[in-house]
């Protein structure tokens, strides 16, 4: 949600900041920890489905738009979009190791 945002900001504002986020405690809160697999879900698909719908009416010349990222500095939407490709296909292999150890 925090990436989906951030390239809201992005194509909307002037070199934003973007703000991190310390992950590792987020996910010790409780809705990260106690809710049902099927809430987060509907809240991914959701989420990847409006995330879509951005990628894919991103005018050609907004792909070099560029945040200000504290601890990665200027970083422009193609560089995003790369990196949550990425991220996802690391979060598919994870799942697949998991499955297979099972």
């Amino acid at each position: 949600m925090n990436s989906y945002v951030r390239c809201k900001l992005i194509l909307t504002e002037q070199n934003p900041p973007l703000k991190p986020y310390d992950q590792d405690a987020w996910a010790e809160l409780s809705d990260s920890t106690s809710s049902d697999l099927g809430s987060s879900l509907i809240l991914l698909r959701g989420l990847h489905n409006r995330w879509v719908e951005f990628w894919l009416n991103l005018p050609e010349s907004a792909w070099e738009r560029t945040g200000i990222h504290p601890e990665h500095g200027q970083v422009n939407l193609a560089q995003i979009l790369q990196s949550y490709v990425q991220h996802g296909l690391g979060h598919i292999e994870q799942m697949q190791r998991n499955v297979d150890a099972m």
